[in-house]
């Protein structure tokens, strides 16, 4: 459950960044902020595993946040385009 909040919390944030950096996001509402910053970290993880893989055993990548905010960024970028926001 915890693992959930927390996934929420850092979603947020990441969300945030993204739409703040991206014009014309200012108006989405707090779950649709939520939900671009978890899958842009989804995102941002799998740029990530291209560019380079974590040392095994390590529980994140190093990129890892930077990587979360480029991942929301493509998001934000993709649904700018798909739905003219």
């Amino acid at each position: 459950m915890f693992h959930l909040i927390w996934s929420i919390i850092v979603g947020f944030f990441i969300g945030l960044i993204a739409r703040a950096l991206i014009p014309g996001a200012e108006h989405m509402g707090f779950w649709m902020t939520v939900v671009v910053g978890i899958v842009g970290s989804l995102i941002g993880g799998v740029i990530g595993n291209l560019i380079s893989r974590p040392p095994p055993g390590s529980k994140f990548h190093p990129a890892g946040f930077l990587m979360s905010i480029v991942g929301a960024i493509v998001l934000l970028l993709i649904l700018r385009y798909a739905f003219h926001m």
